[in-house]
């Protein structure tokens, strides 16, 4: 088992949540423990707008706590009615994420009997607000995730696992099975960085170096993203449709095979060259000049075809065109990101990538 960042500030916001709440002798202070758990965002930028958003919630609880009870008492019935209202309400102004809180609050404050319930009430709502705002400066001080650097990890890992059995696939040698369970869990694993992409998107800076940077940096990733979907795409289209691969011509299968390794060693070299391992244009112009061109495969395949034909061979054209659309797709989205890198690396050397080179190599 794993112990996550988050798991870690969430224990230390609880802890500074029911320390402030003794340092202001608040009344029952769990209930500033327990607004701490419900406050607690992966970003800062999330912690922000959580604060906002579930400081409302707690005055809009409470305001409908201290209402029903002064009109109606407290009888169970009452606290349940009181819990719809405020559910309503907090859907109607947009606060879904914070009517767990905003329930909290009314719950603590209509469970208060005797005297004084307005200071009381009054009380609790003001410990559960030091919890939220204790959550937000831990958030704020402790443990800033590295968003950037766990996007780029996980894309180089997934992208491995994707490239190393392409080669395989492409020879027949993989096992049918296998290769299904890596598809599926590539295909999770990508639906994760795309989450991770969304968090490392919203984190905010506040010198205007700093964002530009950042925008950049967006689009590489972006694409890197593209690029792994489409290598997975080849292999999916390789996995469905092994065995007409397999009854193809020898010269042609081999064709496609030294156009997917081409593309296979392509990809491996844009990672280093994107943390700088490889100089800017080394890659370029090498993958024309060393394999055959996307025309080049066409012609020869629609020669086959031809032959073929001519010959009364039995050849599954058909299917094939799936497995080369998706190859030509494939170097489609590696010279894009080819280009985007080869353009960031000359006009921004300045923006090192040595964290991340030191992460993954």
């Amino acid at each position: 088992m794993k112990l996550g960042a988050r798991s870690l500030k969430t224990g230390i916001a609880i802890v500074f949540a029911l320390f402030l709440a003794q340092v202001f002798h608040l009344p029952n202070p769990v209930f500033a423990g327990i607004a701490a758990i419900f406050a607690i965002q992966p970003t800062i930028y999330r912690s922000y707008l959580s604060v906002i958003e579930r400081i409302q919630g707690n005055l809009i609880g409470g305001a409908v706590a201290v209402v029903f009870v002064l009109m109606f008492g407290n009888h169970l019935m009452i606290v349940g009615l009181a819990a719809v209202i405020v559910i309503l309400v907090m859907l109607r102004l947009g606060l879904e994420k914070s009517i767990g809180l905003a329930l909290v609050t009314t719950i603590a404050i209509m469970e208060i009997k005797g005297d004084g319930f307005l200071m009381f009430a009054g009380l609790r709502i003001l410990t559960i607000t030091v919890g939220v705002l204790a959550a937000f400066v831990v958030n704020l001080a402790f443990l800033p995730p590295k968003y950037e650097v766990k996007v780029f990890q996980s894309i180089h890992h997934v992208q491995e696992e994707i490239i190393r059995w392409i080669r395989l696939t492409s020879r027949q040698a993989s096992d049918f099975l296998a290769t299904k369970n890596v598809i599926e869990n590539s295909r999770d694993q990508l639906t994760k960085i795309d989450q991770l992409y969304l968090l490392y998107k919203e984190e905010r800076y506040y010198m205007k170096k700093n964002q530009y940077a950042k925008a950049r940096k967006l689009v590489l990733y972006r694409q890197m993203i593209v690029a792994s979907n489409a290598s997975l795409q080849v292999l999916r289209k390789l996995h469905m449709h092994e065995s007409e691969l397999a009854a193809l011509p020898e010269h042609f299968k081999m064709m496609v095979q030294e156009r997917l390794d081409a593309l296979l060693t392509y990809h491996e070299q844009l990672h280093l060259k994107f943390v700088g391992k490889l100089k800017a244009d080394q890659l370029s112009t090498g993958l024309h000049d060393e394999y055959i061109h996307r025309q080049e495969v066409m012609d020869i395949f629609l020669k086959e075809i031809a032959i073929s034909k001519e010959e009364n061979e039995e050849f599954s054209t058909y299917y094939l065109f799936y497995i080369l659309s998706s190859i030509l797709n494939y170097e489609e989205q590696l010279e894009h990101l080819d280009s985007l890198v080869v353009t960031y690396q000359r006009r921004y050397d300045s923006e090192a990538n040595t964290k991340l080179e030191d992460e993954i190599y």
